[in-house]
């Protein structure tokens, strides 16, 4: 390409966000527009046929069988965008929140917080990724201060080969992987100060955040997540996995089909959540404002109401299509589904910052 050619080359309109999950593949493409993030396409795949395994249910498959899934989504939601972002899980990565020695010299602080970090990293440093953030003052002090807060990142190498070759297999161009949790942050989370509890019910798991000022103040994950919501219906109703997962979003838990079981379920997810809770107000002498429904569990029928009145505070369904244009009509919809979407549109809208 010539000089004259790159600098008058139009760019790419279109970008790709894609959440490769342990249940489903989720991508969103959107474009910019009058400073606005346009929504031209979604769409959703189960892993689980894939594999041999039924939908909903969580899948460990090859990077070739991704891939094929990945194609097959790809053309079955009209894709155009090939410049993308991808998600890390977060089951595959390592987040640490630490106090190290503070320096003013950010060299010299760069050199500390990466020698501190082996201490943290349980497996040998040749074999991650490290990437860290300082946790920026909540109420900065006229005091010398001794020490930092240090959101510690580290994810195995061997995931980022499965996912490059999963994105180059599809022909497409990965401008960055990202953990799953910075993602849905960038999508539904608003609250610029006051903590919020993200709340991300996968097919395998749980994973319980704390948000302050856009930054994980405390993770948890429970080994608990919506594919066991669906083997309960099944199990009590004597349906197949896939009629019971197809029970569990349109009738969710007061379906008669459910016969209460999914509560059972979700009784343990939110007391692990309140306990989670409870150790944050008190370590941190704070009060969490709300809480995040999101992940492919948050769209389980009348699941909203239901955490309105396990918890005391402020419950809410992600809604991550909120920040995209769409047309009037697709918005039920998108509300609907938008819990499933909230890391595929956080990607997407990061990518479209390149732009």
């Amino acid at each position: 390409m010539s000089f004259f050619d790159s600098l008058f080359a139009k760019k790419p309109e279109s970008v790709l966000g894609i959440d490769i999950g342990s249940s489903s593949l989720k991508v969103v493409q959107l474009r910019k527009q009058g400073g606005k993030a346009i929504l031209e396409t979604y769409g959703e795949l189960a892993l689980g046929p894939y594999g041999g395994a039924e939908v909903g249910q969580a899948t460990n498959l090859s990077s070739e069988q991704i891939t094929e899934t990945l194609k097959d989504l790809l053309r079955e939601a009209k894709v155009t965008a090939k410049g993308c972002g991808v998600s890390i899980p977060f089951a595959r990565s390592l987040l640490s929140l630490v106090t190290l020695p503070y320096r003013k010299d950010k060299a010299e602080q760069k050199t500390i917080i990466e020698l501190e970090a082996r201490k943290y990293i349980p497996v040998p440093m040749s074999e991650v990724q490290l990437d860290w953030f300082i946790i920026p003052e909540t109420e900065p002090s006229e005091k010398e201060k001794d020490t930092v807060d240090v959101l510690l990142v580290a994810v195995h190498n061997d995931e980022l080969t499965l996912l490059q070759n999963v994105v180059s297999g599809a022909g497409l161009a990965a401008s960055f992987y990202e953990i799953e949790i910075f993602s849905t942050i960038r999508a539904v989370v608003d609250e610029p100060l006051r903590p919020v509890m993200v709340l991300d019910i996968g097919a395998a798991s749980t994973k319980i955040y704390v948000v302050e000022r856009g930054v994980v103040a405390l993770s948890h994950s429970v080994a608990v997540g919506s594919q066991d919501i669906t083997r309960a219906i099944a199990v009590s109703s004597g349906v197949s996995l896939t009629r019971a997962e197809a029970v569990k979003k349109e009738a969710g838990i007061e379906g008669e089909e459910a016969q209460g079981h999914p509560e059972l379920v979700f009784s343990r997810i939110f007391s692990e959540a309140r306990r989670v809770l409870t150790q944050y107000e008190t370590s941190h002498n704070k009060s969490v404002t709300s809480i995040m429904l999101t992940g492919g569990g948050g769209v389980t029928k009348s699941l909203g109401a239901y955490a309105k009145k396990t918890f005391s505070i402020d419950v809410r369904l992600a809604d991550p299509f909120a920040k995209t244009e769409a047309p009037a009509f697709m918005r039920p919809v998108l509300e609907e589904i938008g819990p499933e979407f909230a890391v595929a549109v956080g990607l997407a809208l990061r990518k479209l910052e390149e732009i």
